[in-house]
């Protein structure tokens, strides 16, 4: 059965930082990519970074840039997502996801059904206020 299970979210004053969790179970991460999405009240859910199981490339939305750092822990089958000079802006549900859905939003460089299926966490919700 794959499960991903997201955590470290929290409230934090703008200009701090936190720690994002996924930890992943059904699946190995040498093999998966891995992505991090949010999505706020009222808006349209966005990719935010993903990781790439072959080199750990990662990629980035732009606002994002400079101030969030994705990594991955294989022997503990986990993905962080750190984030850092948080904004109001930043504030949402965080979700990790795996499959064709992360290659499509971040426009990874093979075909998205080489991928597999999509699964998705829960959420953990990040509010940034002062």
């Amino acid at each position: 059965q794959v499960q991903l299970v997201e955590s470290g979210g929290g409230v934090v004053q703008p200009g701090g930082s936190l720690r994002l969790s996924c930890v992943a179970s059904g699946f190995t991460l040498d093999e998966y990519v891995i992505g991090w999405f949010r999505q706020a009240p009222g808006k349209e859910r966005e990719g935010v970074s993903c990781i790439l199981s072959s080199d750990d490339s990662a990629y980035y939305k732009d606002s994002v840039k400079g101030r969030f750092t994705i990594s991955r822990d294989v022997a503990k089958n986990t993905v962080y997502l750190e984030m850092n000079k948080l904004k109001h802006e930043d504030t949402a549900d965080y979700y990790c996801a795996t499959g064709g859905v992360v290659a499509g939003t971040f426009g990874l460089p093979k075909p998205s059904y080489l991928y597999g299926s999509d699964y998705w966490g829960k959420g953990t919700p990040v509010t940034v206020s002062s």
